[in-house]
């Protein structure tokens, strides 16, 4: 299991073809209380022409927790030192929620590393004020309680009500609730008040020049349909996607879904 230390911090990764120069090279960045595992679906369907390289937020999944660094920012430097150490001059940057403040930052900030950008269940905005009283009180419940005991309050934000209510995807369902719980208190924490703190991107989004593609969840409640609609529009030339009975966990939720808009983009930017 490769760990790398990236600004002294332990990144936990996945790499799929760790010695292969050929093929291009995708780098998926998961969303807060998930890990790289909420990407196994795209991997297992894009590794045999891509080299795919999934990897863990400081704080979440299998890497460190460290006492501070969980600022959007420093993330972005974390994400760059990857791609940096692991020698990849560029790549397809796929990114969801959490992962997509931070691939919206690259972006704008190092184009040259990217062929193509994809935002998943995103927003380009700081956290709405009217979010942010409720989302404190889940953060202390986690903090006094643990996440246990707040899962329940959780998973309607994370999936839709298709994933959440169909009997045959009961095991599914199971598996990512007791991946949810199996979060590190203190991790947990202090990704979550980095995303609660975030800066806004918007007034930079002109800027991107990257071809890129927006999806969204036609179930998400966490960053619905018109934050999707907003970048779209903010970002020339790029493309929206929706996928239906998808909430904001749409690579889990309709994986299939997922990876046909996302192979047929990354074709068209060959």
């Amino acid at each position: 299991m490769p760990t790398i230390n990236i600004n002294n911090a332990d990144i936990y990764y996945e790499d799929s073809a760790p010695n292969d120069t050929q093929k291009p090279v995708i780098v998926f960045a998961h969303g807060l209380l998930w890990s790289s595992q909420m990407y196994e679906k795209q991997v297992a369907y894009f590794k045999s022409d891509y080299r795919c390289i999934a990897f863990d937020f400081r704080g979440q999944g299998q890497s460190q927790i460290t006492k501070s660094g969980y600022d959007m920012e420093t993330l972005t430097e974390d994400t760059l030192g990857l791609i940096d150490a692991l020698g990849i001059d560029r790549c397809h940057f796929v990114g969801l929620s959490m992962g997509g403040f931070v691939a919206q930052r690259i972006a704008i900030k190092r184009p040259e590393l990217l062929l193509s950008l994809s935002l998943l269940e995103t927003s380009s905005d700081a956290e709405d004020p009217k979010n942010i009283p409720q989302y404190r009180k889940l953060v202390k419940a986690i903090r006094w309680l643990g996440i246990k005991r707040v899962s329940s309050k959780v998973m309607p934000i994370m999936f839709g009500s298709t994933f959440l209510t169909d009997k045959l995807r009961k095991s599914d369902r199971k598996h990512w609730l007791t991946m949810l719980q199996g979060n590190r208190k203190g991790g947990v924490v202090k990704a979550t008040m980095g995303v609660i703190e975030r800066t806004g991107t918007y007034e930079q989004l002109g800027e991107i020049t990257t071809p890129t593609l927006i999806i969204v969840g036609d179930e998400d409640a966490a960053t619905p349909y018109d934050k999707s609609e907003r970048m779209h529009f903010a970002i020339a030339g790029s493309k929206l996607a929706v996928i239906k009975g998808a909430g904001h966990t749409s690579t889990v939720e309709e994986p299939d879904q997922v990876n046909r808009v996302l192979n047929k983009f990354l074709e068209s930017c060959a």
